[in-house]
């Protein structure tokens, strides 16, 4: 089963994540915030990571950053309610780059197309 990281300072968006992604047959880690998520990452391998951008202490830009330096191959997709972040060039370094919604489908097909089901 692939194991999908998920960083995230918002709790509704952890819930839907979280029971989209396992319902699709992925297991998923959860962090909810910068410094937690790079600890995960650190030691529990994913395969894939979601990261907000927005999130106190340690910014999801930098936790990018980052997490590219120690293992370039694991693909990021941030993941922001703000569309501006996309002109950011720290955001450049991510994989992909989704805006939250409650539709959920964009980023399905994000996680699908970078780990398969």
């Amino acid at each position: 089963m692939k194991k999908i990281l998920l960083v995230d300072d918002d709790e509704s968006i952890q819930l839907l994540y979280y029971e989209e992604l396992v319902g699709n047959g992925y297991q998923v880690l959860s962090a909810l915030n910068g410094e937690e998520g790079l600890k995960k990452f650190r030691e529990d391998f994913p395969d894939l990571v979601i990261l907000d951008i927005q999130m106190p202490g340690m910014n999801g830009i930098e936790v990018l950053r980052q997490m590219k330096m120690e293992n370039a191959a694991v693909p990021i997709i941030l993941s922001s309610a703000y569309h501006e972040y996309k002109q950011d060039l720290g955001a450049w370094a991510s994989d992909e780059y989704v805006v939250k919604s409650a539709d959920i489908d964009e980023l399905l097909s994000a996680v699908r197309k970078f780990i398969g089901v």
